[in-house]
């Protein structure tokens, strides 16, 4: 049997794609087998899968597979998000480059554009996943606006609606002026940028004196109803409940005790501001106070004043000019200000009181804390469990409405008294209202997130008939950053409605960022095309790229030089496997005349299946990938196919380490399948295997026999390989060709059975036992043996000498002069510590260096 000379990902994977799922294997079986269900995280329909999606679904894909090879009846569900605000912001910013503005085409136009759209963008992100080699049963695919979804969501809005848990009030949200929406946390950016602090004089009404206060606000002055101090600061004893006067205003104002000031900052004492800022929100509603919204829903200043109609930038300038003008400004001071910038829009968002509608979550939320309390839910790695519980028990009402056109209308219907009806329709509105007619539906959309909060109970049958034998799920695959926003909702709706857990597992994946450790972006030109590299390089280099780093760290790297390394990490497997198959002649049968080495590689793929097989349950799949990468390149590679190559030319002796080789390749392709699994099944169908499963996506998981396992042969066989690693060693100190087989060399000590691997694999022509006398020789000691080696003639030992001389010179030149530099405070203390962490790094390695040039002058006697 013969592979072709060269692997090509572009014919490999397509073919065996098409094949899996022409084969129905991408669909749960009619079986009695355990089942193992995965809900998707439903991507955004937003245009094409981005690098951290290249992460994200096939992690899914793996966990899926290895399940598969181990029995389980796996059902992997897809779908897609309609992603409210963003997907709203793309299709915007389209037509406007066509010259049509939104508002021009009405809502029910606008809506249909977006349709035409999500087919563009579902269509590619689904093309995406099947060329990343994503196994997921498309027949069960859905979509977040779905009639059948859409009317699951309409129940769960009814049934809060009726118990109360679903209210409109008046809350601080964050306000996008540009979008005219509230947008959630997940949709915002945190930034710091170099702004001012205002540092200005609040005088007491009664002329008393005067209170300071520091802001980086101005222009929200306009809507301050307090001024608030710490009721610990000493500062104010006696001037708490004294009124002040609110500068260019003149409005009167109390001084009030509030745990929210910190004394330790500048005078301890704040402004509060409670319709623009939701800390100030807080102190208002404690203490039952005015708040008056001084800007409108663009930033624009809306109070009766001098003011009005000011951009908040604009008026901020003409308030901090009046304040200098009429006295009250005491300094102005640079200052670092924390800002949150709305993704899609780029503009500042604005802390803004507005009506909206909510959530009550403090109910819903104690079944979700006990779920995990008790470990019924699991969170990998462990340390986002108090993440989320430190969240859940502080937890505040949801703001779930959305100024928007596109996503789930919120159902609330009302007669023309206002009174307000949550309804399946607007005959099941009409209905509930009776003879008081019903004249609007309400004009806002939900949060993305409350759709989106019963992904794994309304993608299975729920409200009609839920998927008992599928739900709970068996794991939930998720970003970090969405703990709060869609983790814990999935929680809290699935137990309330659902009536039990949504998943068992939630494995928190890394986030991928470019090689230096920026964050990956189209739009600080940091992204990557996961799509042009597939087309270079293959879907299985991309995924072991990544996978290879998936650990229990939260941060991984791409660049071209790992996607490379993965390319040729390929290469090697096809050219590897292609090499025994060249060397099968014919039916391969098990034997019972193993030698040692032979004993040592199937120990060494014993221990290989344990250590992956309890990665992949751990969810650690660079543990995984890293165990069977040393298994193949280093152990069957590098070692045992070397030490072999005498056995394999010889056809009366390679039966045995041929049937060693299959046994192995069988197992690793097998093991590896999950991570890299085109280049897998290739190779699988075209090993001589007797009985194999159709596909290896469907055979079963390696099993070991026990006596397989044999410390003994590790221990022997490493002893061996330590020696020939410290010989090649010696070699290479001495500068010899390692193509060239060094003509002569001594061992002392009992190398028992291993002269042949030391000779052959240290590339020595002739080993011999009795070291003369006189014979200069350089020499290394493994476990008790002695390896030495001739140098007379066999090495140029004045070269050597010459040149280690000249480089310890140089080096210690160098040393010097940097012991110089950094022995000198000055450098220190005003160097950048970037730059002083950079030569202490070169120090390091040029001691290192020397160091190492002494050990070989020692060792040549020069």
């Amino acid at each position: 049997m013969e592979l072709s000379s060269k692997y090509d990902a572009s014919q490999v994977e397509a073919k065996w794609y098409q094949a899996w799922e022409s084969a129905g294997l991408f669909q749960a079986l009619a079986s009695g087998a355990p089942r193992y269900t995965i809900t998707i995280p439903p991507p955004n329909i937003t245009g094409s899968l981005h690098m951290g999606h290249s992460l994200c679904y096939p992690i899914q894909d793996v966990i899926g597979r290895y399940k598969r090879l181990r029995g389980f009846n796996v059902l992997i569900i897809p779908g897609q998000d309609h992603a409210g605000i963003a997907t709203q912001s793309v299709v915007s910013k389209q037509l406007k480059q066509q010259g049509i503005q939104p508002s021009e085409l009405g809502r029910e136009k606008f809506v249909e554009k977006v349709w035409e759209w999500r087919k563009v963008s579902g269509d590619t992100i689904i093309e995406q996943f099947r060329s990343l080699g994503c196994a997921f049963d498309w027949s069960k695919s859905r979509f977040t606006l779905d009639e059948d979804y859409a009317n699951a969501v309409l129940k769960v809005f009814i049934d809060w609606f009726n118990r109360g848990l679903i209210y409109r009030g008046k809350r601080v949200v964050n306000w996008d002026p540009v979008l005219q929406t509230s947008v959630s946390d997940i949709e915002t950016e945190r930034k710091t940028i170099n702004g001012k602090l205002y540092h200005v004089r609040y005088p007491f009404t009664d002329g008393s004196g005067e209170v300071i206060v520091a802001t980086t606000r101005p222009e929200t002055m306009l809507g301050d109803v307090a001024v608030a101090v710490n009721p610990s600061d000493k500062r104010y004893d006696g001037l708490i409940g004294k009124t002040l006067r609110l500068p260019l205003i003149g409005r009167e104002i109390p001084l009030l005790a509030d745990p929210y000031p910190d004394p330790e900052f500048g005078t301890g004492a704040v402004k509060i501001t409670p319709a623009h800022d939701p800390n100030d929100y807080e102190v208002g509603a404690r203490h039952q106070l005015e708040m008056p919204v001084v800007l409108d829903d663009r930033a624009k200043v809306s109070l009766e004043c001098k003011y009005q109609g000011m951009d908040r930038y604009e008026a901020r300038k003409a308030i901090v000019a009046d304040l200098e003008d009429q006295g009250f400004l005491v300094k102005v001071e640079d200052h670092q200000i924390p800002i949150i910038v709305s993704e899609r829009s780029g503009e500042v968002v604005e802390p803004l009181l507005s009506e909206q509608w909510f959530v009550k979550q403090t109910e819903l939320a104690g079944p979700g804390i006990e779920a995990v309390k008790a470990g019924k839910i699991k969170f990998t790695p462990e340390r986002y469990t108090k993440v989320y519980l430190d969240w859940m028990e502080n937890i505040r009402d949801w703001c779930i409405s959305r100024q928007l056109w596109w996503g789930h209308r919120i159902p609330v219907y009302y007669t023309e008294d206002g009174k307000a009806y949550a309804a399946l329709s607007l005959e099941d509105a009409q209905q509930q209202a009776g003879a008081d007619k019903i004249v609007r539906q309400d004009e806002d959309v939900l949060d993305t997130w409350f759709s989106s909060g019963l992904w794994p109970f309304a993608t299975q049958g729920w409200p009609d008939k839920l998927a008992q034998d599928r739900y709970p799920t068996n794991v939930l695959v998720t970003d970090r950053n969405i703990i709060y926003l869609w983790v814990a909702r999935m929680i809290m709706m699935g137990m309330d409605f659902a009536g039990d857990i949504p998943f068992q597992d939630v494995c928190i994946h890394a986030t991928v960022m470019t090689e230096d450790g920026r964050r990956m972006s189209k739009s600080l030109g940091t992204g990557v095309d996961p799509t042009e590299v597939i087309e270079r390089v293959g879907a299985d280099a991309l995924r072991y790229t990544l996978l290879s780093q998936a650990g229990t760290n939260q941060e991984i790297r791409y660049s071209e030089r790992r996607v490379d390394d993965a390319r040729n990490f390929c290469n090697k497997i096809w050219n590897a496997a292609r090499f025994i198959l060249m060397n099968v002649d014919g039916p391969v049968s098990e034997t019972a005349s193993l030698e040692i080495v032979d004993k040592w590689l199937l120990s060494r793929l014993s221990i290989t299946e344990r250590l992956v097989r309890e990665a992949y349950e751990a969810f650690d799949f660079q543990r995984a990938a890293n165990s069977l990468y040393q298994f193949f390149w280093s152990e069957m590679c590098d070692w045992y196919l070397e030490v072999c190559k005498s056995r394999l030319l010889d056809p009366a002796h390679k039966q045995t380490p041929i049937w060693v080789l299959l046994k192995a390749m069988e197992a690793f392709v097998t093991m590896l399948h999950p991570i890299m699994p085109h280049i897998t099944e290739e190779l699988y169908q075209n090993l001589p295997l007797a009985d194999k499963a159709e596909f290896v996506m469907i055979a079963d998981w390696p099993e070991i026999p026990s006596h397989w396992n044999s410390p003994m042969a590790e221990q022997t066989v490493e002893r061996w390989f330590n020696l020939v690693r410290a010989t090649r060693a010696l070699r290479a100190d001495l500068e010899l060709d390692p193509k060239k087989d060094f003509a002569k060399a001594y061992v002392v000590g009992d190398l028992a059975g291993g002269e042949e691997i030391l000779r052959t694999q240290a590339w020595i022509t002739e080993l011999s036992t009795a070291l003369p006398e006189g014979v200069r020789t350089v020499s290394t000691t493994v476990d008790g043996i002695d390896v030495h080696l001739p140098i007379e003639g066999a090495i140029d030992l004045d070269r050597i000498a010459t040149k280690l001389t000249s480089d310890e010179a140089k080096l210690s030149d160098e040393l010097s002069k940097l012991n110089l530099r950094l022995s000198n405070p000055q450098f220190v203390e005003r160097a950048k510590p970037e730059i002083v962490e950079r030569e202490q790094a070169l120090h390091a390695d040029l001691q290192d260096r020397l160091d190492k040039i002494k050990a070989r002058r020692q060792l040549l006697g020069v």
